[in-house]
């Protein structure tokens, strides 16, 4: 079956509103995707009619919700391929996964004077985790520097990982859309020693992710950005990794036994899942596996890579010299996700002006201040495309941003 945007956005309700009779243009994926008829009606009918506890009941409505819960643990294991439902544990959300495993594995594992390799390309999420241990252990922290085209620079990628016990590293830039060379880094990491963490936010959502081929050993995901809820986040580590870390939070459901003198774990993935769960969101979880499963990630890649070359050559036939556009024009090695810099207008005034015409789009540091310094500004405007996106909303975005080039040259 051919990839159908048309039909696709069809599903999702929010794209047919208008706001004072202008259409919607949504190119803010990279921040937060929008959601199907399928996941809104997945949540809303467990809500009405299915809605029970798990894990603590033994009546129908319970026992029906648990399975739901751990059905969606299976189907989240099997779109990245992961060995076992066990090794897939749900969180609040990726940044709550990312510093599980600097709170649980590196605080069990790591000590004063030991080194953890990052990039400058990190979120803030895989950044002030690892200062925070660096604070607090006096691990110390080394940095793969980019290239000027906004690639990951790995000439000195073996003595940066010498002596390494971590190597934590985004699959696809947020700011960038660079996709990173993610087997050949864990090979590196592994050759050395030190484990593999991935933050897969921006690549889980638009790509085939196979945990298993990768031989990766930790990865960072969220529902959000991938046609899901927003309250849950995934953490897929080796099962041998994570049964040997200790619990990250205390209280019921993580525990097989609490005695006056102390308690013992619950087996995975209970373990790392204290407290009531997000129960409602596994179930919208779910449904949007289901919707992109359905669809073909091959099909959500290969739309973004067009959409994105068109773009890019869109964007550069209209505004020349008038915009700097950061990162690879190569859009095999780059995803959907277009930061720059227009004229001297400022990213906030920019997109208050695209606002006005109902074009989505975030300014900001987009939470990688290190990497923002790199490229020598504050903030950057940045457009992101997911497969609902048509070209039309490219000339759309380009529509509003010359008509914000008028609005600050009167």
């Amino acid at each position: 079956m051919s990839f159908d945007v048309a039909r696709i956005r069809q599903d999702f309700p929010v794209l047919a509103e208008c706001i004072n009779n202008k259409p919607l243009v949504y190119l803010d994926s990279a921040n937060s995707s929008q959601k199907p008829h399928h996941v809104i009606s997945a949540m809303s009918q467990f809500m009405e009619h299915a809605y029970g506890p798990t894990n603590r009941s033994a009546y129908q409505l319970a026992a029906h919700a648990t399975d739901l819960y751990e059905g969606a643990r299976a189907k989240v294991a099997k779109f990245i391929n992961a060995k076992s439902p066990s090794e897939v544990v749900f969180t609040k959300n990726a940044t709550e996964s990312l510093n599980l495993i600097v709170r649980s594995w590196a605080t069990a594992n790591m000590s004063a004077g030991d080194v953890v390799v990052l990039t400058h390309m990190e979120h803030h999420a895989n950044i002030v985790p690892w200062h925070m241990l660096a604070a607090e252990k006096g691990i110390v922290l080394r940095w793969v520097p980019l290239t000027a085209d906004g690639l990951l620079d790995l000439s000195q990628l073996d003595q940066l990982l010498t002596g390494a016990k971590a190597f934590s590293f985004t699959a696809m830039s947020n700011v960038l859309g660079t996709i990173n060379p993610v087997k050949e880094l864990i090979d590196a990491a592994h050759r050395h020693g030190a484990i593999a963490i991935v933050d897969g936010c921006q690549s889980v959502p638009h790509m085939p992710t196979d945990v298993q081929a990768l031989g990766a050993d930790f990865l960072a995901f969220s529902s959000h950005k991938m046609v899901g809820p927003t309250g849950i986040g995934m953490l897929w580590g080796r099962e041998e990794l994570l049964d040997a870390m200790p619990p990250f939070l205390g209280g019921g459901n993580m525990i097989a036994d609490v005695k006056l003198d102390g308690f013992t774990c619950a087996e995975l993935p209970a373990k790392f899942e204290a407290g009531t769960q997000p129960i409602i969101e596994a179930v919208g979880l779910a449904a949007a596996v289901d919707y992109l499963t359905g669809i073909g990630m091959n099909a959500v890649r290969q739309h973004e890579m067009d959409i994105t070359r068109y773009a890019l050559d869109t964007l550069t036939h209209r505004f020349g010299d008038d915009i700097v556009i950061h990162g690879s024009r190569n859009v095999e090695v780059r995803g959907a996700t277009i930061s720059f810099a227009y004229r001297d207008v400022h990213p906030h005034d920019v997109s208050q002006v695209l606002d006005q015409h109902n074009v989505c789009v975030r300014a900001g540091h987009h939470c990688a201040k290190p990497l923002m310094k790199l490229l020598g500004s504050n903030a950057t405007v940045r457009a992101s495309f997911y497969l609902y996106n048509t070209n039309s909303e490219v000339d759309a975005l380009c529509d509003a941003l010359s008509e914000a080039g008028d609005f600050f040259t009167l």
